[in-house]
């Protein structure tokens, strides 16, 4: 039977009391902070992540905060099955939701050369099909029950520029990008309001595991750029501000830090400039690229 498409949009209130709001990530990160944010706002939390014993405890101390967290399932989102089966137990228990946050993500950088096939097929399941998965299996129930809402997207800086050894990565956070902008049309006539977040540099666990093809991430050389790093990055706690504020305001593009901005206002408006920086960028990176990844691309060669 063809789904109903509604006409007349009641949308919902530019606030988030009573709202019924599902997250992916939630267990660290920016999705943890986000998660926080939104219950201490009086959001009822329906909440994910691949990891069951820090969701559990998560979800434990929320409610210890006396944040609402109607449910806390595990579930890895490139699974399409497991989040069909979630999205059934959080439509059965509570309806339709009001705000779908995608943030959950992983990450792994690298050349080209230096790659695995099974580094760039996991970057696509998680990044790119576990976003996907969920909003195909919780918008409709958004759109059929009339009430407008929000439907938030994590890309990244790498969805908006080209950084280096970030091929895999940005390929995934372009596609929500593009996901994100034909939504952002689709959904309107429904008072669905699109955000897409593109956060810098933000201080989170992703700092710690993140993989880089060919790279010695336990070195001193890379802890020392990784210590280099969270001296800029923003915490968890700002970019949680930044994407709530986004919300409220129904803002399409959501910035965490003003770098970003910047950068993306000099792509836009001045060309040269941009690629300008992106070179200067990328011959920094690439003069850095170290021996072993020197090295497999020369066997590939061979």
């Amino acid at each position: 039977m063809a789904r109903r498409r509604c006409t007349l949009v009641r949308s919902r209130p530019p606030d988030l009391q009573d709202a019924n709001v599902f997250l992916t990530g939630a267990a660290s990160g920016i999705g943890r902070a986000t998660a926080e944010l939104l219950g201490r706002r009086g959001a009822r939390l329906h909440l994910t992540d691949v990891d069951a014993p820090r969701l559990a405890e998560f979800a434990e101390h929320l409610r210890a905060c006396g944040s609402t967290v109607v449910l806390a399932v595990p579930a890895d989102i490139a699974d399409y099955d497991a989040v069909r089966a979630l999205a059934a137990e959080v439509t059965a228990v509570s309806g339709a939701m009001d705000a779908v946050l995608n943030v959950a993500g992983i990450a792994i950088w690298g050349t080209v050369a230096a790659m695995e096939h099974d580094q760039w097929r996991r970057l696509v399941e998680v990044n790119l099909m576990g976003p996907i998965h969920v909003l195909e299996t919780l918008v409709p129930e958004m759109v059929d029950a009339g009430r407008g809402g929000w439907v938030v997207n994590v890309s990244s800086a790498a969805g908006i520029i080209g950084m280096p050894w970030h091929a895999g990565y940005s390929a995934t956070k372009f596609g929500l990008r593009g996901l994100s902008e034909v939504l952002r049309f689709d959904l309107r006539p429904h008072g669905i309001h699109v955000c897409l977040v593109c956060p810098g540099g933000v201080d989170t666990g992703l700092t710690e595991t993140v993989r880089i093809a060919g790279v010695d991430t336990a070195s001193p050389a890379f802890e020392r750029a990784r210590a280099r790093f969270r001296r800029r990055a923003v915490t968890p706690e700002a970019a949680a501000e930044a994407i709530v504020r986004g919300m409220l305001r129904r803002r399409y593009w959501v910035y965490t830090s003003a770098d970003i901005r910047v950068v993306h206002a000099v792509q836009r408006w001045c060309p040269p400039a941009y690629a300008l920086m992106m070179t200067v960028l990328n011959r920094g990176a690439n003069r850095a690229l170290p021996a072993v990844a020197r090295a497999r691309r020369a066997d590939r060669a061979a």
